[in-house]
């Protein structure tokens, strides 16, 4: 049963900040901070999952600012929630990657607000890539099968230890998973379209490789950490697969939609790619007849990179945090801003 949970909703004379629907369990930890928005705006937070777009618009009346989880913003939707049926100035996003959930474009253009919560899941996300080569260098989910079975013949697998990591893309999860694999004891090389020189320079032992068909010629594990964008949309393409090594592992859990997707099936079907660890993908949710699923040496994850609780507090404080900050006219946290990790869990 849908809940309307509303703050100071005798304040009349503060704006209208409306959630008009939420993963279940983002309700607590969005709960747990409401005194964030004390003396700055109202809170009208509805508890169910709906995204029919007339049911949207109407719990969005009157709001001045809109935050969206789980809610793509089409066209349609943006102009009935800022112009014809509304008059939002703010769209407050839990989470990452917002130009797949909006036009920014057009937002700018218009003057409404997009604000994201970048860097938030970065050890969250960089720890499922992890988890994601673990499981098809050593098989954990086989070998428990097995024993569970009754059966003790095992798995062999394959050592992390020693193995070249490419990471395309140098961004905070990518920086977090070469730490981690640095412990592993694995070689790490970067392919990023913007260098970050600092980072590179705080880990001389990361080599930075100038093109990503040299990344996928000289790594045998692949990870993707690229945000989508206009110029990475489809961006890891076939030809760039078919310069990866026979038998290596690609691993993605930053978007489905950079990769080719037909040319990533030929590479797994046609063993160009051994295996694959994937946690996103072009369409979600993926159906049950993908031809992904169809593969046994693909693992896949339901675009699960920042479901922990620790991910969804550091969601929540730097959300609300962005809604305060437009209420009082302060900078945002925008896309392509960049942002300190003042409002984290410690």
């Amino acid at each position: 049963m849908t809940q309307i949970l509303e703050t100071q909703p005798e304040r009349t004379d503060l704006p209208l900040t409306v959630m008009p629907c939420v993963v279940a369990d983002m309700i607590e930890p969005f709960k747990a901070n409401f005194e964030v928005l004390r003396d700055v705006t109202r809170l009208r937070m509805y508890t169910d999952t709906t995204l029919d777009p007339d049911e949207i618009v109407r719990r969005c009346e009157g709001a001045d600012a809109v935050i969206v989880i789980g809610v793509h913003i089409d066209d349609n939707l943006y102009t009935r929630l800022t112009h014809t049926q509304g008059h939002a100035k703010c769209f407050a996003f839990g989470g990452t990657g917002v130009a797949s959930y909006i036009d920014l474009a057009r937002a700018r253009q218009d003057g409404v607000r997009v604000c994201n919560v970048r860097r938030y899941g970065d050890a969250a996300v960089a720890e499922l890539a992890i988890a994601l080569m673990m499981e098809l260098a050593r098989h954990v989910g086989e070998l428990d099968t097995q024993v569970r079975e009754g059966s003790w013949h095992g798995v062999f697998g394959t050592e992390l230890a020693g193995k070249t990591l490419g990471l395309v893309g140098f961004g905070g999860i990518g920086q977090h998973v070469a730490r981690i694999a640095n412990g592993f004891g694995m070689r790490i090389q970067v392919w990023n379209s913007h260098v970050h020189a600092d980072a590179l320079a705080a880990n001389p032992e990361i080599a930075l490789v100038d093109g990503i068909d040299d990344l996928m010629a000289t790594s045998d594990i692949v990870s993707l950490h690229l945000p989508l964008t206009d110029e990475t949309r489809g961006g890891i393409t076939f030809e760039n697969l078919n310069h990866l090594r026979p038998g290596s592992m690609l691993i993605n859990t930053a978007r489905g939609p950079i990769v080719d997707e037909a040319a990533l099936i030929d590479a797994l079907t046609t063993g160009k790619i051994a295996t694959a660890g994937l946690d996103t993908y072009e369409h979600e949710p993926l159906p049950k007849d993908h031809p992904l699923l169809t593969l046994d040496n693909v693992v896949a994850s339901a675009h699960a990179g920042g479901n922990t609780k620790d991910n969804d507090i550091n969601m929540v404080n730097y959300v609300y945090h962005n809604i305060v900050a437009f209420d009082r006219g302060e900078p945002l946290n925008t896309p392509g801003d960049i942002v300190n990790g003042e409002y984290l869990k410690k």
